[in-house]
């Protein structure tokens, strides 16, 4: 919870910017009546939209669960970043329908001075507040404040071009460049909205985060115990700021019930000192069967009926079957 009001402050933040950028945008344009202008401020308008989106996600995601959402709220945070992907992505193209408009009725650019240093002071402040955000979103794995954050850095990278382009028209008088900056701006954004989209769905539709089950796995395996004979059918799931873990730990037979619960004690330590305590861990427990002794590494035990092995590697191939490993599948 603290993190999700922590999540909440960040984007209240980055919304009451996104406003105040905006406008001097919009006032950037009117000196200049630069499409390039028009299109960087267009974005904003989308980054104004998708500040309040995400601040709601963001306040409906930080509620504490209740008996119809026993997972708790999280997942409206996928949908906001999805619909800010969609909002980026309908700028994009307004901004080619804009391009088109204005091939047809040509508007002499002017002011192109004043309208670079309006746009690069807000250019510095959108990638510093992206920056923020974004690592923000990352330590709290928030999906909304991620987005945001790389919208707002997508937003300077817009600008720098922007920039760009107007310091050419002024030295070079070609002032039809302002459209094809306009037009490149427009595949860009159309772009990222579209790798917004396509993470959020991900997350909708709980798609295996390949790069998290990895580092999980990297620190398991460091922090490997002689009692855990065997770890299979991992599997993590995002609710928004929180991380939802299930897997099988195999460990010896003949344990009792508080022993085991030692071992997975021990397991969760590793993984919630390394990612934080926004992590709700499912763990069962098996008893290891005769097959399992050939990759055991437990080095006294009277119950062994068959010889060590080797040791099974947990990897991104084994450890998400839902199958107990033997020696035969240590390399499969």
């Amino acid at each position: 919870m603290q993190k999700a009001r922590q999540n909440f402050r960040v984007q209240l933040l980055i919304t009451v910017l996104s406003v105040l950028l905006f406008a001097a945008k919009i006032y950037a344009y009117y000196l200049t009546y630069s499409l390039a202008v028009l299109t960087d401020a267009l974005e904003s308008i989308v980054n104004v939209l998708a500040g309040f989106i995400g601040l709601y996600s963001l306040y409906v995601a930080s509620k504490p669960r209740d008996e119809e959402h026993p997972y708790g709220h999280g997942k409206a945070e996928f949908v906001s970043a999805a619909a800010e992907g969609a909002l980026i992505v309908a700028a994009g193209f307004y901004v080619i329908y804009e391009t088109v408009q204005h091939l047809i009725i040509r508007e002499q650019v002017a002011q192109l001075d004043k309208g670079i240093l309006l746009i690069g002071m807000t250019g510095l402040a959108n990638f510093l507040a992206g920056t923020v955000c974004f690592r923000m979103g990352r330590k709290n794995h928030s999906l909304a404040l991620e987005a945001s954050g790389k919208h707002l850095k997508i937003d300077t990278y817009s600008t720098l071009a922007v920039i760009a382009g107007m310091l050419l028209m002024i030295y070079t008088g070609l002032f039809w460049l302002d459209k094809l900056i306009a037009a490149l701006l427009s595949v860009f954004i159309i772009f990222n909205g579209y790798k917004i989209i396509r993470s959020s769905l991900a997350g909708i539709m709980d798609e295996a985060d390949k790069g998290l089950i990895s580092q999980f796995i990297d620190i398991l395996n460091a922090n490997r115990r002689e009692n855990w004979i065997d770890l299979h059918n991992l599997r993590v799931i995002k609710y928004g700021s929180t991380l939802h873990i299930d897997c099988h730990l195999t460990v010896p037979w003949f344990m009792n019930v508080h022993e085991a619960h030692t071992e997975v004690d021990a397991l969760t330590k590793h993984i919630t000192d390394n990612f934080g305590d926004s992590i709700e861990f499912f763990v069962h427990t098996d008893g290891c069967l005769s097959f399992s002794c050939p990759i055991c590494t437990k080095k006294e035990c009277s119950k062994r009926q068959q010889p060590f092995r080797e040791t099974l590697d947990w990897n991104l191939k084994n450890i998400i079957t839902n199958q107990k490993h033997n020696a035969l599948k240590v390399n499969n």
